[in-house]
């Protein structure tokens, strides 16, 4: 039968000889010839590399790094694979991991399943597990927890080996390192809501309202919705910490790079004016350019409204963007104006996205409501906008991760990710959401910080 080989960790080998603490960042090095043929031998067997694929629950230092779980100490450290099928059947499961000295015993756990197995090698090899009856389609976690051990480690895990008839290429998980997708994997994948400008507008829009709602329990840190965003920045809100919450408006300098301290004196984004307490300077690392937030403690269940305006310049080719920000109960807030130089153009590419910037946090599922959407054209016409296309990042469009949602729920737009849900929704669906059929908010331009 094929062989499928689908893990970049089968190509790494960590050699440990000592009961020495497993690095964090310990190098990959490469397996002998014999070594990946035993280890490919029979099939079919999908290798799932727990470097991005898997979340550790501890207290203690256990980790998961690009080679997969280390310093694996604590009885009580739980360690969680995560992958799709979409048939249901007997899974064959097995580990790739060492153990530096000593004897182990871990068990390997799905639902009420759970199998006991032991291991005594100090160079990676397979560790058998057993049988797992996978009852439905969709995900499917698998929990890793030590039982006893004679050494000072349970050992180093890279891989989730697992065979059987639903293991066919339509699996479903990260399945490579390549442009540090690990990482971006175990992130999670960013949900878009690109919106439909009619014709008529498009070239002609000055000012764009938004107004997001995050579901009680849906706001896990780590979380950016995303509500105002166009083609030169981005506008909405945070959970940067269990006890700060963020306004956040961002512009991207026309000079493409990630080191803001590259940007030419021209090119840089200039600070025309903010709001009390915000903060501001620069960003870098997905671009730079100029950063502005507000410290706020927003909360799960309100409605918040947000208001972008673009007014270009054509005589400096420059264009000045500002963006305030309100509670459902509140005035409007100035966040920041900002002036863009080399650009000369009104508010195009509209969008909404849902992200989460924490890869701690990215199997917990985070959701958001977007509503009520109107465009403002220069000469002060409302048109509501009842029209969108879901999309997702590379992540998403590779299958890599599937826990993905987006849609109309009700009159508001909704984007959904992480968590590892299996109802996804597919991406580039065009959606309609009803009109809301009141007049559009009423905002006096004139009295705006």
């Amino acid at each position: 039968m094929k062989t499928i080989i689908l893990s970049l960790s089968l190509l790494s080998l960590v050699i440990a000889t000592s009961c020495k603490k497993s690095s964090p960042n310990e190098g990959d090095q490469t397996k002998t010839p014999q070594e990946i043929n035993d280890f490919v031998a029979t099939g079919p067997k999908i290798a799932i590399a727990l470097g991005g694929n898997a979340w550790v629950k501890t207290t203690s230092g256990e980790v998961i790094n690009n080679n997969g779980l280390a310093n694996w100490t604590n009885s009580a450290a739980v360690t969680s694979v995560y992958f799709r099928t979409e048939t249901p059947g007997i899974i064959t499961v097995k580990l790739r991991m060492k153990v530096p000295s000593g004897n182990s015993s871990f068990k390997v756990s799905t639902g009420t399943q759970s199998i006991t197995a032991t291991a005594s090698n100090t160079s990676f090899d397979t560790v058998a597990v057993g049988n797992f009856n996978i009852t439905t389609k969709g995900y499917t976690r698998f929990d890793i927890q030590g039982i006893s051990k004679t050494g000072n480690y349970f050992g180093d895990v890279s891989d989730l080996i697992i065979s059987g008839k639903p293991v066919t290429d339509s699996v479903s998980y990260v399945k490579d390192n390549i442009d540090s997708r690990f990482y971006w994997g175990r992130r999670g994948p960013s949900v878009h809501v690109n919106y439909v400008i009619p014709d008529a507008i498009k070239n002609n829009v000055e000012w764009f309202y938004n107004e997001i709602n995050v579901p009680v329990g849906s706001d896990p840190i780590g979380s950016y919705f995303m509500s105002n965003g166009f083609g030169e920045g981005y506008f909405g809100i945070q959970v940067n910490s269990a006890t700060e919450r963020r306004v956040l408006f961002s512009l991207w300098s026309p000079f493409p790079t990630d080191d803001p301290a590259t940007i030419p004196d021209d090119k840089k984004i200039r600070l025309i004016k903010k709001g009390t307490a915000v903060q501001s300077g620069e960003f870098g690392n997905e671009g730079s350019g100029g950063q502005s937030y507000l410290v706020y403690p927003w909360v799960a269940g309100k409605t918040y409204a947000f208001l972008t305006r673009a007014q270009p310049d054509a005589a400096t080719n420059k264009t000045i963007y500002t963006s305030y920000f309100k509670p459902a109960d509140g005035n409007w807030t100035l966040i920041a104006s900002f002036e863009r130089p080399a650009t000369n153009t009104r508010l195009k590419g509209m969008y909404s996205f849902l992200e989460n910037f924490n890869a701690e946090m990215g199997n917990i599922e985070r959701k958001a409501n977007y509503a009520n959407q109107w465009a403002i054209d220069t000469q002060g016409n409302w048109t509501e906008i009842t029209g969108m296309k879901f999309t997702g990042d590379d992540i998403a469009n590779r299958g890599y991760r599937k826990d993905v949602g987006g849609g109309v729920n009700g009159n508001q737009f909704f984007l959904r990710n992480g968590g590892f849900f299996s109802d996804a929704v597919a991406l580039k669906q065009n959606f309609n959401r009803p009109a809301s059929g009141a007049a559009h908010p009423v905002i006096d331009f004139t009295q705006l910080p």
